[in-house]
């Protein structure tokens, strides 16, 4: 708790955030489209204005949450007011062991909850394993793939004694190909992303550990995404980025895999920093509260990321559930609940049953994974790797065991291997070039990205470098190596193995040496990287985003020097999104390209089982390679447009990016979305569509909600809140408890438990109306009914056993729907003149379109006409749904 004067923050806790929260916005011309290329006008209604939805919706135990909610609601029934604000905001930045933590509840013998990152792995601790990046994932276009990693992470987290893992990622989505973290994701692709999203989540929390599903919605860039991050680059703005996405947009993009991720139970959604429609997400009740709770039915709870909270009352009748790390801004002493949500509770400014729905959401996730049997104590600590340390890190209070050192990682190496391979995708292969036989006559390896970082592998914090082999791009999505495998030793070990010749060269700028050794070369394989991350760092200019498509550190010289000398070159790829390769893909003397993304700690065996065959490469890529940067139709916004006001990227592409962007345009890429070659060959026929006839009409929800609960009584007097007098406070920890007895007083201002500042409806707790397109966590449940089976046969014609992923695509057929969209794959292992039966079946989800007048999804009258092949632009069959 801070010592300054309460009054400080009470006057920034209540007052009404009207702009951010859309109220009173000001609206800006709408964009013209060429007729040609223009996204549905409908959708293209102003989208710089985010409309109020208030209350915020309390959780009902809807779908399979009902024995969770009834454990927590019986938890909640018994706690305090103090005890119920712990839950609900983080204690401060490094004020404990875990990233963020809550306050605990002694009396009931609960620990505070400890919300780690990250993504690939555990954060900042040791003995734990670093897994591939989510778009290597998507590369594998692999259900089971998804879950396993999720599975091992969340059992990875569990045994460090976390409680929620801060991942996966399906936002950014990857509007843009030079976005930082789209590696954390997934794909530009929703239904693919959402597949893998979900997936994953079932994974991590079958471990016993709540998923984490961000960021919600629209972080799409990391140029400009917190104000105060910006300045520090020298960017003189005054709030954030307002990433501003219309309706149909939002619906049929970006929301997309959040609603496979509430159908799959995901216990906890985190908001974005950024703005949408010039509202802060982590305060905008149309995102959080209409579409989030509302709309999708989302069960668990929506905690803030790292300081993207604004504002005290808005936030939290906007829908926010935890604020975290808990203060304003980092070690600042200061918080926008705590002492000011008790408070905002005590003078009706928040009503009881908020804070109530808050913790019972908490409560209910922490239920509905089985914490209750699986939570352990938290054995590690992220500011140190000492065994003994101070407890309360930045206050340096308290001394004892801090770290117990507990190796998590198991078997998960062998897994991590698997991935990493199942996720190379192999782009060119002429005459066979690969797989080698490990008796190539001389194995020359070339470039720094083959090798180790002289730092050592963890010798750059956050990973915030592009030294030696890229196997993890940097940011808070990162992890400890415990090892790292690089390629250079990974060959070294194949070929001394089968008594050959074996030379290297890590260095991209020994342009002599580097001539001199590809001229002996009977086999050159050329590693090359682009890295990025998040916006916190700049590594070589690169302010998180890339500021290209070109590989990084003389790689585009490194390549055309050794290929023009060795007309064997085999081109390998680390990248965290697309590259520009056109010259490589059509250059004689590279006669294989392989990507293979941010595979991990295993990086190096990984890619020489698909180079050795030991692997038959199946992935395909999740993303388009094109030929220029401009093809993707869509970029970063680098500099801010507003002077010095909030910079305004508009969406005005709609859902036409990546792939949908190319086709729309007719343009040719390089390497096509879904596109992946085999050491083998396949062929597809007989392709059938079952029309499931007996599915019944999609029904919108209609009826009202139960009323609110209150769950147990509170003392008004607020003598019973202040600090106790026999407790000794930790300085920066933040506290529920009061300083003074006035609350009007301490508001400094009169007036402090008026509601005329308040929102309109946002405290009436009585029963709501359904939303059309709700009913069920994922939305309404006709939406997932199955209309048609497809099938098709597969054979694998070629003299190798390996695997395929057919791919099922949709075209809706509207004037202003992209050319085709995916909706299917599947991944299929055939041995060879061996088929098998690929099965996809599309639900009325996937071929609906969003109504922006109904506020629901439609069926439109346009024909629709399903594809069944090998990427999105080898379309072998087709057919028209009846």
């Amino acid at each position: 708790m801070w010592l300054a004067p309460f009054f400080l923050l009470a006057t920034s806790f209540v007052q009404p955030s009207i702009q951010q929260d859309g109220n009173t916005s000001t609206t800006y011309p709408g964009t013209t489209y060429p007729d040609a290329v223009s996204p549905n006008p409908a959708a293209s209604a102003d989208a710089t204005f985010s409309p109020p939805h208030y209350p915020s919706p309390w959780g009902s135990g809807a779908g399979d949450w009902a024995s969770a909610y009834n454990k927590a609601t019986d938890f909640v029934s018994q706690l305090t007011l103090m005890e119920k604000i712990n839950l609900t905001t983080g204690v401060g930045w490094q004020s404990e062991r875990c990233v963020g933590q809550t306050g605990a509840i002694p009396r009931l013998g609960f620990r505070s909850l400890c919300l780690q990152d990250s993504p690939v792995g555990v954060r900042y601790a040791d003995f734990s394993s670093v897994f591939p990046a989510g778009v290597n994932v998507a590369a594998t276009f692999d259900r089971g793939i998804a879950y396993a990693r999720g599975q091992a992470m969340g059992a990875e987290h569990q045994m460090k004694g976390s409680d929620v893992q801060l991942g996966p990622v399906a936002g950014p989505l990857g509007r843009s190909p030079e976005a930082g973290r789209n590696w954390e994701g997934f794909s530009p692709d929703p239904a693919l992303t959402g597949v893998l999203f979900a997936q994953t989540i079932q994974g991590i929390q079958s471990s016993g550990v709540i998923a984490c599903a961000k960021h919600l919605i629209g972080n799409e860039q990391e140029h400009f995404r917190q104000s105060p991050e910006s300045a520090g680059f020298g960017f003189d703005i005054s709030d954030s980025i307002s990433a501003n996405i219309d309706d149909a947009t939002l619906h049929e993009l970006y929301l997309w895999p959040f609603a496979d991720a509430v159908r799959a139970g995901v216990g906890s959604v985190m908001c974005s920093y950024q703005q949408v429609n010039n509202s802060y997400a982590c305060q905008n009740s149309y995102i959080l509260n209409y579409l989030l709770k509302g709309e999708l039915g989302f069960q668990g709870f929506i905690v803030s990321d790292w300081a993207a909270q604004h504002s005290g009352v808005s936030s939290a009748i906007a829908g926010l559930d935890m604020s975290m790390p808990g203060d304003t801004v980092f070690n600042s002493d200061h918080s926008y609940w705590g002492a000011n949500l008790t408070v905002a509770i005590l003078n009706g400014t928040v009503p009881q049953w908020r804070l109530d729905d808050m913790v019972t959401r908490i409560m209910a996730a922490w239920y509905y994974v089985g914490r209750d049997t699986t939570s352990i104590p938290i054995n590690f600590d992220s500011w140190t790797t000492d065994t003994y340390g101070n407890e309360f890190f930045y206050a340096k209070m308290g001394y004892g065991l801090i770290n117990e050192h507990v190796d998590v990682r198991q078997e998960h190496g062998n897994l991590i291997r698997e991935i990493g391979s199942a996720s190379t995708v192999l782009l060119k292969n002429t005459g066979n070039t690969l797989p080698l036989t490990g008796e190539e006559k001389f194995t020359a390896v070339f470039g720094d990205d083959a090798g180790d970082n002289p730092l050592g592998p963890n010798g750059c914090p956050d990973r915030g470098c592009d030294n030696g082999t890229l196997a993890m791009a940097w940011g808070s999505g990162t992890a400890n190596f415990p090892y790292l495998v690089t390629p250079e030793t990974a060959i070294q070990n194949e070929v001394v193995g089968n008594n050959g010749v074996f030379q290297s060269i890590t260095n991209n700028f020994a342009a002599g040496q580097i001539q001199a050794l590809a001229g002996q070369a009977s086999v050159a394989i050329v590693f090359a990287n682009a890295d990025s991350g998040e916006g916190y760092l700049d590594i070589d200019g690169n302010i998180g985003d890339r500021n290209n498509l070109t590989l990084w550190d003389n790689g585009d010289d490194l390549v055309t020097s050794v290929s023009a000398l060795c007309n064997n070159t085999i081109l390998v790829i680390h990248s965290t999104g697309p590259v520009l390769i056109g010259n490589y893909s059509t250059n004689p003397n590279i006669t294989a390209i392989l990507w293979a993304g941010i595979p991990g700690e295993q990086s190096g065996n990984s890619i020489a089982d698909v180079l050795y065959g030991r692997v038959n490469p199946a992935a395909k890529l999740p993303f388009t390679m094109a030929k220029a940067r401009e093809d993707y139709g869509t970029d970063i916004l680098y500099i801010p447009n507003e002077g010095t006001g909030a910079p305004q990227t508009n969406f005005t592409e709609g859902v036409f990016i990546d792939y949908r962007s190319l086709d729309r345009t007719n343009t040719t890429p390089v390497y096509e979305f879904g596109f992946g070659l085999s050491y083998t060959k396949f062929s597809y026929s007989n392709l059938q569509v079952k029309n499931m006839r007996s599915i019944s009409v999609y029904t919108p929800s209609t009826g009202l909600t139960t009323a609110a609960p209150t769950l147990g009584s509170i003392s008004n007097d607020s003598a019973d809140y202040l600090f106790p007098s026999n407790m000794t406070r930790i300085p920066y920890y933040i506290y529920p408890y009061l300083n003074y007895t006035d609350l009007a007083t301490a508001a400094n201002t009169t007036g402090y438990g008026d509601n005329s500042f308040v929102n309109a409806g946002s405290q009436d707790g009585s029963p709501q109306p359904l939303i059309a397109a709700g009913g069920a966590p994922g939305g309404n449940p006709g939406l997932y009914d199955v209309l048609y089976e497809v099938t098709a046969t597969i054979a694998n014609t070629g003299s190798l056993g390996g695997a395929e992923v057919p791919q099922l695509y949709v075209s809706l057929g509207g004037p202003y729907d992209p050319k085709v969209v995916l909706r299917g794959f599947e991944k299929l292992s055939i041995q060879p003149n061996m088929s098998t039966t690929f099965t996809a079946d599309i639900t009325r989800r996937d071929i609906s379109n969003w109504d922006t007048v109904s506020q629901d999804w439609f069926i439109s009258n346009y024909t629709k006409t399903v594809y069944v092949g090998s990427s999105s632009r080898t379309l072998l069959l087709s057919a028209t749904l009846s």
